[in-house]
């Protein structure tokens, strides 16, 4: 291994939902270059090879996402949490019966 590859800065992937990442975006667009980010992004082929545009696309996505809530990923948790909801109600109901049960008096 060389020193070049010990000094060199990792690899990653642009996640928009990373913090630090988006602050790195936003430094790079305040001096015009990526000589003060601790990373370096890697850009998928599919995107033609332009980082900056990928970057962009992705973030504004994020924010689209964020602000309406229409995400696959939104809409799934959304799901999941209705049906939760749904049998945290079917338990109450349950356990309201139990409760009235208790509460009847009993022949004897």
């Amino acid at each position: 291994m060389s020193k070049l590859e010990f000094y060199n800065r990792p690899l990653v992937a642009f996640d928009p939902n990373n913090k630090d990442h988006r602050r790195y975006y936003a430094e790079f667009l305040e001096y015009s270059s990526w000589g003060k980010c601790p990373v370096r992004f890697i850009c998928p082929e599919d995107n033609g090879g332009d980082l900056i545009s990928m970057i962009k696309n992705s973030l504004i996505q994020h924010y689209i996402d964020r602000e309406f809530g229409g995400s696959k990923l939104a809409i799934e948790r959304s799901k999941s949490l209705d049906e939760q909801a749904a049998s945290l109600y079917k338990q109450a109901g349950v356990l309201r019966k139990e409760a009235a049960a208790l509460k009847s008096p009993r022949r004897k």
